[in-house]
């Protein structure tokens, strides 16, 4: 079940340094929502506080609350293994386990969370999971082999297969097809458009016409100077911040004046 996610005030921060500051949002479920902004402007660093995968840093944290269904994911008795769970993440570059097959890979989330799963249950997560990534027809008579010997593209669909075998309620993805030729970026880009039906989506890109393609609301993230935090300058439907948006930033950004 696709989760809506309510984000407000959240400032985020590696020790005493301010990286993002006074972030309010609401991400829809069964949607897809773009971040974008120039470089160091806190998306990905926003990005990562929705499933906790911010405090593998040291001396990072965060005030404010990020809110699932009514749960505030930085509640005391809440685990971030729990978290990270129903979050799922899918990376910049794909990252698939080099020393392990494609089947392998795909089960590799639900073994770490030590489910015990029977052969024919792995199986059948196995192909519904590479199905839901559009990777089945294309590796379903090397399930052995090493996942690592994919094309690219296809590793960057093998990592949404193994995240979405965990029946996630939330898919976060950081740029990625950045490291993707066309071909490949444009089969991820299809693949969003039908994941979303069963998953809130968030992703990261610097690509504009990527986010125009593919999401429904896009938030603008901007930063005033070196060492100043990162803001969310404004969010709104896609069509209307790449048509009239509200912010003079945004538009000068869009348009390709800066950034």
């Amino acid at each position: 079940m696709a989760q809506r996610i309510d984000v407000k005030d959240l400032d985020i921060y590696y020790s005493d340094f301010l990286a993002v500051q006074g972030v309010s949002m609401l991400i829809e479920p069964k949607s897809v929502t773009a971040f974008i902004g120039p470089s160091g402007c806190g998306k990905s660093t926003f990005l990562r506080t929705l499933n906790r995968m911010h405090e593998v840093i040291p001396g990072a944290r965060v005030d404010g609350t990020v809110e699932m269904e009514g749960v505030d994911l930085y509640g005391a008795d809440v685990d971030p293994v729990a978290v990270r769970r129903q979050v799922g993440m899918v990376f910049q570059r794909p990252n698939p386990f080099p020393t392990m097959s494609i089947r392998e890979n795909v089960l590799a989330g639900v073994k770490l969370n030590n489910k015990r799963i029977s052969k024919s249950a792995a199986d059948e997560l196995v192909e519904s999971s590479l199905h839901g990534a559009n990777l089945w027809n294309e590796v379903k008579d090397r399930l052995d082999r090493p996942g690592s010997g994919l094309s690219g593209g296809q590793q960057q669909r093998l990592c949404i297969a193994r995240a979405i075998a965990v029946k996630p309620q939330v898919l976060l993805m950081d740029e990625p097809c950045s490291a993707l030729d066309p071909i490949s970026t444009l089969a991820i880009e299809d693949l969003v458009a039908e994941l979303k039906d069963e998953y809130t989506i968030v992703i990261v890109t610097h690509n504009m016409q990527q986010a125009a393609r593919v999401s429904d609301r896009t938030a603008f993230f901007n930063i005033a100077g070196t060492g100043k935090p990162g803001r969310l300058v404004e969010m709104d439907d896609t069509a209307t911040m790449f048509s009239s948006p509200s912010q003079q930033a945004t538009e000068d950004y869009i348009s390709g004046r800066f950034g």
